[in-house]
């Protein structure tokens, strides 16, 4: 299994690629990290030296992205797709995690 992305979630990260200026060889770090009212929170950050200390991470590219993820996280991201929306419910990117069993209202945090 592996992480995916939307065609716009990917517009979107070229986006704000190009509005800040970022390297075209920067990957998206994606990762969870503690936190939220359901105990995980997701994380995205623009990497553009992983360090050598990386070699246990998973590397994915779809639709021009690439993605990096640390093992730790991959167990908890394993078969998400990430995806951008700007709807009523909010604009911001969103994870649909087939793995997660309860996530608040917000979105933004989730457990296993």
């Amino acid at each position: 299994m592996s992480i995916s992305i939307t065609e716009r979630a990917a517009d979107q990260i070229r986006t704000i690629r190009e509005e800040q200026h970022i390297a075209d060889d920067a990957k998206l770090r994606v990762g969870v990290v503690s936190g939220g009212c359901s105990g995980l929170t997701y994380d995205l950050e623009f990497d553009a030296n992983p360090s050598s200390g990386d070699n246990e991470q998973k590397e994915f590219e779809d639709k021009g992205i690439q993605l990096i993820c640390d093992m730790r996280s991959f167990l908890y991201l394993s078969g998400t797709k990430l995806d951008y929306t700007d709807g009523l419910n909010g604009e911001g990117f969103h994870f649909h995690n087939p793995n997660a069993n309860r996530t608040c209202s917000c979105g933004e945090s989730f457990s296993i």
